[in-house]
Formats: C-alpha cells, sequence, structure tokens
C-alpha cells in the first residue's frame, strides 16, 4: 500500500468532494476498507445520487447502516437525496395544499425542485452522523462520500430569520425557500457546521483528474471552503496514466505528456495542499478486489501486452453536424456537466457550419473557455463573443438589490445577498445575457456552450406566484425575452439542445438527470455526444484498450436507453485548437482515425 497523505492520521469525519465522475464514490469507498483493515470503526456514509456504494460492493444497502459482511469493521448507509428532498419539500407544501391556489403550489414546487434543495434536505440527513449520537458512537470514522458546498453551508450559517423573511414575502428566493422548513433543527445545524470546521474533527479531500477544468473547480471550491472556515484540505489528483503505458502508444504519450504538463501548471492555490497522485486503473472498480488495489502502487498486469483496440465506427459528429445543416438556420445549446468539453464541441459544431458557409454566431459563458484561443483564428461567416458570467451575475445582483433590497433591514439584505450568491442566480443572469442573442437564430444559427438547467427555466418561466415576483424584478424589456425564447426553446424546429458526457458511469448518470430536468420544463433533448472516447480510437497501450472495453457498456446505454441519435467523439491526440483541427474533429473520424 503507498503512503497516502490524506489517510494519515485521520481524524473522525472524512470527506470525499469533486466533480461528478473524479471517482469520488471510488476512493471513499477504498479508504474505508483501508480504515476497517487496519482495525478501525468506520461507517461509509453516501450521499451522492450518481454513486452506488452498494453495486461497489455487490450488496444491497439503503437508509439504514448496514454491515459490510466481506470487511470486518466496516459498514455502510446510503442516503438518496432525491428520496430526501421529495420527503423535505412534501413538510413545506402538504400544509398549504387546498389552502393556496394550485398556480402558487406549483411556484413553490418547483422553487423546492432544484439542487439547492436535494443538497440542503441531504444536510438535513447527514447532521445526525455529525452531531455526536447514539446512532454513530460505535464509530472510530465516518467517511462521506461527498461534501456540501459553501453554498449549502452559507445558508445554514444565516441569522434564524428565514421563515419571516420569506413569509412577509421580503424575499422571493430561489434557495432560502427549501430553509423555510428548518427553523427547528437550528441547534443541530449549528452543531454540525462547527463539526465540520474543526480541523481536529473533519478533513476535507478535493478529488480532481489531472485535467486543467477539473483542476479550476477544485481551486474555486478550495477556496469557497477556506473562506468560511474548512481549512483541513488535502488534495487527490485521481486516474493519472503511468509513465510505463506512455511508451507503448501514441495516444498513451499524448495523454500522458498533456497531464504532466497540467499538473506542473496546476492553480498556485492548490500547490500549497497535501497532495497525492494515484495512478489510472483499467478495471472498473467494483467489488472488493479492485477497491483494494485502487490505493496500491503496483500496477495489475492488463491482459497481454500484444493486444490493440481497434476503433469502433460509432455514429459520428459529422452526421449530426449534416441534420443540423439542413435547417439553415436555429439555436443550438450544449448542455453537461464542468470539464466533458461542451465549449471545444460547440466550436467545432459551429466552425464546420460556417465553413459550409452558414452564417453562425458562436457564443460561450464558460469562464475557461478562452473560445479566441480554441479557434486561434477567424474565418469567414463566424462571429464570435463571450458573455462573462462574473459581469452579469454582478449586474444582477446589483439590479435586485437596489430593488428589493432597497427597503430591506440589515438582516433582511444580509439573506437576500446570500439568496443571489446561489448558483440559481449566475444561471438566470447569463441567460438574461444570452436571450439578447436568441431572437437572431431565426436567421443564422446561434451555438450557445452552455444552456440554463431545467429547474432554471421553469423558474424563469413558470406561472405561480412565486414566479411572477421572479419577473417583477425584471425591466419590462427583459419579460418579453424571458418568455418568448422559452417557447422557442420547447419548440424543435428552432432550437436543439445537445447534451455532452463521457463515456463513464457517472457523466452518462448525470447527462440523464439533465435531460429529466429538461423534460420537465417541456423541452426534448435532440442528441446526445459522447465526447473523448478512447472506444473510439485505435491503441495498443494495454491500460488504455482494456479502458476503451469498459466504456462500451456505457456508450450501449446512451445509445439504447437515453438518447433518440447520438455521436460518439473520440480522444485525440492533441487538444483540438485551432480551425483546422476543429474541423478535423467534425469530419467523418472513421477515415480520420486511420491517420
Amino acid at each position: 500500500m503507498a503512503h497516502l497523505k490524506f489517510l494519515d492520521q485521520p481524524p473522525r469525519f472524512l470527506f470525499f468532494t469533486g466533480k461528478g465522475g473524479v471517482g469520488k464514490t471510488s476512493l471513499a469507498c477504498a479508504s474505508a476498507i483501508t480504515l476497517a483493515d487496519a482495525g478501525r470503526r468506520v461507517l461509509l456514509v453516501s450521499t451522492d445520487p450518481a454513486s452506488n456504494v452498494g453495486q461497489v460492493f455487490g450488496m444491497t444497502i439503503g437508509n439504514q447502516i448496514t454491515a459490510i459482511s466481506a470487511v470486518p469493521g466496516l459498514a455502510a448507509l446510503e442516503i438518496d437525496p432525491q428520496a430526501a428532498a421529495q420527503i423535505y419539500r412534501d413538510r413545506i407544501v402538504n400544509p398549504v395544499r387546498g389552502v393556496l391556489p394550485d398556480t402558487v403550489i406549483k411556484g413553490i414546487e418547483e422553487q423546492l425542485s432544484g439542487a439547492c434543495t436535494t443538497e440542503i434536505a441531504a444536510f438535513d440527513e447527514f447532521t445526525a452522523l455529525l452531531v455526536d449520537s447514539t446512532l454513530t458512537s460505535d464509530f472510530d470514522h465516518i467517511i462521506f462520500d461527498t461534501a456540501p458546498t459553501g453554498h449549502t453551508i452559507r445558508l445554514l450559517q444565516l441569522p434564524g430569520a428565514w421563515s419571516d423573511f420569506l413569509e412577509e414575502g421580503k424575499g422571493d428566493a430561489s434557495c432560502l425557500g427549501p430553509l423555510a422548513g428548518l427553523e427547528k433543527q437550528r441547534v443541530q445545524y449549528k452543531a454540525a457546521v462547527d463539526a465540520l470546521a474543526d480541523s481536529q474533527r473533519t478533513r476535507l479531500v478535493l478529488v480532481a483528474r489531472a485535467q486543467q477544468t477539473t483542476l479550476r473547480e477544485v481551486a474555486r471550491t478550495h477556496e469557497e471552503l477556506t473562506l468560511i472556515g474548512l481549512i483541513n484540505q488535502y488534495l487527490v489528483v485521481n486516474g493519472v496514466l503511468p509513465l510505463s503505458e506512455a511508451t507503448q502508444d501514441d495516444l498513451a504519450a499524448a495523454i500522458f505528456q498533456r497531464e504532466q504538463k497540467t499538473l506542473a501548471t496546476m492553480p498556485d492555490i492548490l500547490k500549497s495542499l497535501p497532495c497525492d497522485r494515484i495512478a489510472l486503473k483499467p478495471f472498473n472498480l467494483v467489488g472488493l478486489a479492485a477497491l483494494r488495489q485502487l490505493l496500491s502502487d503496483e500496477l495489475p498486469a492488463a491482459g497481454g501486452s500484444n493486444l490493440t483496440h481497434q476503433a469502433i465506427p460509432f455514429p459520428d459528429l459529422s452526421d449530426l453536424i449534416d441534420d443540423i445543416a439542413k435547417d439553415g438556420c436555429g439555436l443550438i445549446m450544449l448542455m453537461g456537466k464542468g470539464g466533458v468539453g461542451k465549449t471545444t464541441l460547440a466550436a467545432a459544431i459551429a466552425v464546420n457550419l460556417a465553413h459550409r458557409g452558414l452564417p453562425v454566431h458562436l457564443t460561450t459563458s464558460d469562464p475557461a473557455a478562452h473560445l479566441s484561443e480554441t479557434l486561434s483564428g477567424a474565418m469567414d461567416n463566424l462571429q464570435v463573443d463571450r458573455i462573462d458570467p462574473q459581469v452579469e451575475t454582478e449586474r444582477y445582483r446589483q439590479r435586485i438589490l437596489q430593488t428589493k433590497g432597497a427597503h430591506l433591514d440589515a438582516q433582511g439584505k444580509a439573506l437576500l445577498e446570500e439568496d443571489l450568491r446561489s448558483p440559481c442566480t449566475e444561471e438566470i443572469a447569463v441567460f438574461q445575457a444570452f436571450s439578447r442573442i436568441i431572437r437572431e437564430a431565426g436567421k443564422k444559427f446561434v451555438v450557445m456552450d452552455t444552456a440554463p438547467t431545467g429547474h432554471t427555466l421553469l423558474l424563469l418561466d413558470a406561472t405561480g406566484a412565486y414566479h411572477r415576483e421572479v419577473i417583477k424584478q425584471m425591466d419590462s424589456q427583459s419579460i418579453v425575452r424571458f418568455t418568448t425564447p422559452m417557447m422557442q426553446l420547447q419548440n424543435p424546429k428552432q432550437t436543439k439542445m445537445l447534451l455532452v458526457t463521457l463515456a463513464e458511469t457517472t457523466p452518462v448518470l448525470e447527462a440523464a438527470g439533465l435531460q429529466h430536468d429538461l423534460r420537465r420544463a417541456g423541452i426534448e433533448p435532440w442528441a446526445w455526444i459522447v465526447n473523448n472516447s478512447i472506444a473510439a480510437t485505435t491503441v495498443q497501450s494495454p491500460l488504455l484498450c482494456q479502458r476503451a472495453r469498459n466504456e462500451l457498456a456505457d456508450i450501449k446505454t446512451v445509445s439504447t436507453l437515453h438518447a433518440k441519435r447520438y455521436a460518439v467523439v473520440p480522444l485525440l491526440k492533441e487538444e483540438p485548437v485551432g480551425i483546422e483541427k476543429l474541423l478535423a474533429l467534425s469530419v467523418d473520424n472513421r477515415s480520420a482515425n486511420a491517420h
């Protein structure tokens, strides 16, 4: 077993946090096994809707503490955040059903359907585990496979005036709403937040991959949690390609160099953290044998070194673009979690359409996008711009503080300001900026590299009292822009929503969640794109060959269960930067792979 800093003299509580698909659940499970094998009594708690700890251990766990029979000293508990959120919504909504008009009830329910509610409800469930109780007194360590965000923790630290604030109609809060039902637990929350901030009791493990996007994301999380006093943080970079693979294969060599360069230039604030690197493994992390190998230094033998994986001819990005181009104009929106490559794919689609002589406006709200660098050149028929989310969000916040906040006391202002720090606020502000551009899609192609979630769209569009209040906060011009874009987004002739994912279990589950969210808003995704696929390339590296085979099940899930149409984009040796490489990405890669 390698000496791992993040497991060195661990405190009672260990939290694993990071984007979907970086390996939080696997690392949490492997850490729990390691500590239990060392003779500690360990409780493993999952609050991640995309994780399935039970599946990893090959047994049913569910919402009660269950001993893992194969690992003495280890027990597990799965909190289902969706079920927790539903119980939580019922607690708030049931007392007013039949009392308030249906439109108002609908508005409240939508307000409580966002990610913030789910996270608060999950936190509600695990506060009992953080506050010393008879429930957990038998355990030396409690390992959580997700940590609450800084936004959630700040909400829980707010003064105990949520209910008054909402009842008096001072705030039409997108995220404070969920807090209305929590007054009774205030004392317990304070104790739980204190436990999180106590570095003697709690360690946060930030999990990333050796990719710029996930490291930037982790740097943001690090800063956000540090600001609220959660300072005991460790960094784990998971899935790093070993040098031994880089000698066997051109693609492996290119990935190795790219990862090493990314790690050498990671954000400075992360360089100061204790850091471990975990090597990429060829196998799926299911079952005890696999989990015990995850934290080991030894590289397992891959099945023979003379194997070659031949690229599989999946449906191609060029096929999707052919279909898009037929319409001559329209709105193309890409959606997906961070780190799946939305910006590159948006640029590739835009460049390909412009190359065909079609007028295109490409716009991004991704602060990490640097579209001009990705394109590194101009071309006919292509107009490019960037919406700065920070600028747009600040403008939106100031407008609401000046209108809604003008008559509030200091405490009311503090509550409103926290609500405006919510992730929903940024989505609403950016969408307002986008909606100025959307109207152009009647006469040209408008390609956007991030779309708002269904929850945000419903917040903007629903007819309940809550939403009418949101609309009151906008100037009269904005309202026109809001109702018409929603109708346009729901019209498949005018708008094509593309969901971007990777051929890995968690990103596919997350994309399916986004699809469900959009369908609630009456928007049917047009296609899925599976990006950075090894199965769509030819490789010799034994480790990459095995990973290519592992991808097939996830691609099959996308093509048979989730997507009406789909395309698979291969993992490339070089980042697709520049117009020529972006064009190459969107031509038929069945022939491109031969080169």
